[in-house]
């Protein structure tokens, strides 16, 4: 196993999301700080115009800096879209993104699940990247269907896994509090649905563990379907994303299940986020140290 970046370092230094020149200091500091795997980050449709003129500049940039981009985050909410023209053009951008991410030598592309077409009363989810300890309300619509939104949730991962598999791609999707699919059982029941080889989960510790999951557990459930893993902490109550090792994550269980099934992919540091108090710089430099010398003591680091 190797230690990797994760993009929530830029959006905790940068906002959300980080503009296209600090999405390249990102890239820079990410190689100072001792990483040679990262990922990036595609924004909706502002963003993906910007990535289409100026591919060549990250292919280039992440050339010199001898860094491999492993995973490309592809973010368009209207992936779930209810509404067939908004679903339709959410699509094309994601086929595009999947061109992107074959230019820039990635293999892997991600998305999310978003949050369900509910009216939100107060603080909508992920509206600033990730924040921590907030009670949500929300009015659930007479006229909202569950099963009309799963249907379309399962169809929607079916066609993205063909389109990512048409650029030799895998796809990859992390269950996150708040969204449709918040646990590893939801992920377990959207994986069984599309069927897809090639469709894969992301073991993301903060968000699981913040769902009281026992994330060794959720290693057993999803076995060989993790193709990534996002290394965060905390106490268990808070979505926290703290360094690992200060909170409660039974780190040592999750890299031996783990390495049970074979997992020699990338673990990324994914501290971070909204309010986030600490100095990102040196904590991820701590993270990655602390991960690099767990996973050397059990002789699984390379």
């Amino acid at each position: 196993m190797k230690v990797s970046c994760a993009w929530l370092y830029a959006i905790t230094k940068y906002g959300y999301p980080p503009s296209f020149e600090k999405t390249l200091t990102s890239l820079r500091e990410m190689a100072n700080l001792g990483f040679n795997a990262v990922e990036v980050e595609v924004v909706r449709e502002a963003q993906l115009l910007e990535f289409r003129e100026r591919k060549s500049e990250v292919k280039k940039l992440c050339g010199d800096l001898g860094l491999k981009v492993i995973n490309v985050c592809a973010i368009f909410p209207d992936i779930v879209s209810l509404d067939d023209s908004l679903w339709s053009r959410a699509l094309k951008h994601f086929e595009e993104s999947c061109g992107i991410t074959r230019f820039l030598d990635c293999d892997m592309i991600q998305l999310d699940s978003f949050t369900p077409p509910l009216r939100f009363i107060g603080t909508v989810p992920y509206k600033e990247a990730i924040s921590f300890g907030i009670q949500f309300r929300v009015e659930v619509d007479p006229g909202f269907s569950y099963p009309k939104l799963w249907a379309r949730i399962v169809e929607s991962f079916k066609r993205c896994s063909r389109i990512a598999e048409g650029y030799g791609l895998k796809l990859c999707l992390e269950p996150r509090v708040g969204e449709n699919i918040s646990n590893t059982d939801a992920m377990l029941r959207l994986l069984d649905a599309v069927g897809a080889d090639n469709f894969y989960a992301v073991l993301d510790a903060g968000h699981l563990h913040a769902q009281k999951e026992i994330l060794p557990l959720s290693v057993e459930k999803l076995g060989s379907k993790i193709s990534y893993v996002h290394a965060s902490d905390n106490d268990g109550r808070d979505n926290l994303h703290l360094p690992p090792g200060k909170g409660t994550v039974d780190w040592e269980g999750v890299v031996r299940a783990l390495a049970k099934y074979g997992y020699r992919g990338y673990i990324a540091v994914d501290i971070g986020g909204a309010g986030y108090r600490g100095n990102i710089d040196s904590d991820v430099i701590e993270s990655k140290r602390f991960l690099e010398n767990l996973l050397s003591r059990l002789s699984l680091l390379g």
